[in-house]
């Protein structure tokens, strides 16, 4: 797998990489990242493809489902913590 070349979106990194007959565009955000591949066709053969293919409403999902993650881990350690509370050691 090789990096073919970065996106230019807002609040994201964004790698796109070249692994054997497949493309692979990763968004990443502080602890989370998303992953989409896409087979090599006529229509998705570069990165200019690749960056043609991207569209507003597509990186619309991108950033809700990064919102879905924060929220979705947010809730987890919550319960986490609260479910662990007794074991704190408590410090006088």
């Amino acid at each position: 797998m090789r990096i073919i070349g970065y996106l230019d979106t807002k609040g994201y990194k964004t790698t796109v990489f070249k692994n054997n007959d497949k493309f692979i565009l990763k968004f990443e955000s502080d602890l989370f990242e998303q992953t989409f591949k896409f087979r090599t066709s006529d229509k998705i053969a570069n990165l200019k493809h690749i960056k043609n293919l991207i569209d507003t409403e597509f990186l619309a999902s991108v950033e809700e489902r990064f919102r879905e993650m924060y929220q979705s881990s947010g809730r987890l350690l919550e319960r986490f913590i609260d479910f662990h509370e007794d074991d704190w050691i408590e410090i006088i």
